[in-house]
């Protein structure tokens, strides 16, 4: 199993999964020719996706969904109350959107996928376990928290994508205003560097051996910050840690060593 990582930010994520003929998407949230670009540099044909499955209706994770759409046969799947208001800010969205069960496993092609609940200001938003050829990953981010349901989800997956969003000390002294700040603090929120570096260590003492950072926000993090937080977490355990570009793609072969940037 392949995960290609397109984009992951507070700006804009999506990123493919593939493992024999099936790929497919999660999220939209950059543009339609960003992600037809990522997908052509990843060896993938938008033909041959499979579907888009969708977190939440954030902008960050939805942006490219209507243009998408409008050019491509691709179908959707999101648990049933982002479905309801995806299909609410997308006709095109009427006929292709799958209401897919969270906690449940459901197949998509040669994969077995869950989806579990995150803790974000939406009325719903979900992470994904997906499963193929002995391999898992799993991907978590807009969250404030990490719940039981979480770590259940992730715990023994081989490689994740896991939220390290913000430095609270850069976002405290930075010019977001209050309001902001106190939402991405709050329980549903986002997740900090030092929330992350916990969630990575409960996840390699678990098994898992490649821990990808993602979602940082570009004015409260940085990579060097995040990466430096989370390192001394894992120390002593054999699990190798790598920071999710903002921009390019990152290709990670699940349960083999050393994503590369290309």
């Amino acid at each position: 199993m392949r995960a290609v990582i397109f984009a992951s930010s507070s700006s804009g994520n999506c990123l493919a999964v593939s493992h024999g003929g099936t790929h497919i998407l999660i999220d939209a949230g950059i543009s339609m020719r960003r992600i037809a670009a990522s997908a052509a540099q990843a060896g993938i044909t938008m033909e041959n996706i499979g579907g888009v499955l969708i977190t939440h209706e954030h902008s960050d994770h939805v942006s490219g969904l209507k243009t998408l759409l409008k050019n491509y046969p691709i179908e959707l799947y999101a648990p049933h109350t982002v479905a309801n208001r995806l299909m609410g800010m997308l006709p095109d969205a009427m006929g292709r959107m799958h209401i897919i069960p969270v906690g449940e496993h459901f197949s998509l092609g040669g994969l077995s996928l869950l989806a579990f609940h995150t803790s974000h200001d939406t009325d719903e938003s979900v992470g994904y376990r997906i499963e193929g050829g002995g391999a898992s990953f799993a991907v978590a981010t807009d969250t404030g928290r990490v719940t039981d349901e979480m770590l259940s989800a992730l715990a023994w997956t081989d490689a994740v994508l896991i939220e390290a969003n913000h430095d609270v000390e850069r976002l405290l002294d930075g010019p977001y205003p209050p309001y902001l700040k106190r939402r991405i603090l709050s329980e549903t929120g986002h997740l900090s560097n030092a929330d992350c570096a916990r969630l990575a260590r409960t996840l390699a003492e678990s098994g898992t051996r490649q821990i990808i950072l993602g979602h940082l926000s570009r004015t409260n993090n940085t990579p060097q910050l995040a990466l430096n937080a989370v390192a001394p977490a894992l120390d002593g355990l054999p699990a190798e840690l790598f920071c999710a570009p903002e921009l390019g793609c990152m290709e990670v072969e699940i349960g083999e060593r050393c994503p590369c940037s290309r």
